[in-house]
C-alpha cells in the first residue's frame, strides 16, 4: 500500500476545505449558515475519503503521518451531512486512539459533534453555537464540572476559556449571530430530519 500518496490526497481534501473556508470569510459567508457550495465540497470530500478507508483502513499516524491522520479527522468533522459516514469513524477513531495511533481530543471532538447533531448533551463541550442573547455558546453539556475533568485529561482548557477564544475567533472572522434565531433552529433541524441525524 502506498501510503504516502494516500497522505497527499487526504491533505488535498483538507486544503480544499480550507481554500473555500477562506473565501466564505473574505466574501462575509461564513456565517450565513451551511451554503450550498460548502455542503457539496464536504459531501465530496467524505466520498473520496471513504473510498481510501476502504482500501487502506483508518488513516492513523502511523501509516499516513501526523498531518494526514489529522487532516482525515477534519474532514470527518466536516462530513455532517454523512451520519453513517462519521459514526463510522467514531468508531474507527475510537479503536486507533486505544492502541494510540491517534489523538484522542480527535475522538472528543468527533464524539461531541455526533451528540449535537442527534440532540444529546455533549462530554467534552467542543460544540458551539449561537445562543438566545446572540452569543456563542456551547451546545447543550452533561455537567460543568464533568465536562472540565474530562477535557483536563486531555490536556485541553477548560469550557470557560475556550468560551472566550471561540467568541473572540468569530468576532474576527466577522460571524454574527442569525438575525432569526429561531427560523435558523427550525431550518437546522429539518435538515437534521433530511440528512438522517433525527427521525
Amino acid at each position: 500500500m502506498d501510503y504516502k500518496s494516500l497522505a497527499i490526497k487526504i491533505i488535498d481534501l483538507r486544503n480544499a476545505d480550507l481554500k473555500l473556508r477562506s473565501k466564505l470569510i473574505n466574501e462575509g459567508k461564513l456565517g450565513e449558515g451551511y451554503t450550498k457550495e460548502m455542503e457539496k465540497l464536504h459531501n465530496l470530500n467524505a466520498k473520496l475519503l471513504n473510498d481510501i478507508i476502504e482500501t487502506a483502513g483508518y488513516p492513523t499516524v502511523d501509516k499516513v503521518g501526523k498531518e494526514a491522520s489529522e487532516a482525515a479527522w477534519f474532514v470527518i468533522q466536516h462530513s455532517i451531512a454523512q451520519p453513517a459516514f462519521m459514526k463510522k469513524c467514531a468508531e474507527l477513531l475510537k479503536k486507533a486512539v486505544l492502541e494510540n495511533k491517534a489523538e484522542a481530543t480527535n475522538l472528543a471532538y468527533l464524539t461531541d459533534r455526533i451528540a449535537v447533531f442527534e440532540g444529546k448533551k455533549q462530554l467534552y463541550g467542543t460544540q458551539f453555537d449561537w445562543d438566545k442573547t446572540g452569543k456563542l455558546s456551547p451546545n447543550e453539556i452533561d455537567d460543568l464540572a464533568k465536562v472540565n475533568q474530562r477535557r483536563k485529561s486531555l490536556g485541553l482548557n477548560t469550557l470557560e476559556e475556550q468560551t472566550l477564544i471561540i467568541r473572540k475567533r468569530a468576532e474576527n472572522e466577522s460571524q454574527f449571530p442569525p438575525t432569526n434565531l429561531k427560523q435558523r433552529e427550525q431550518e437546522i433541524n429539518e435538515w437534521r430530519k433530511l440528512v438522517g441525524w433525527i427521525k
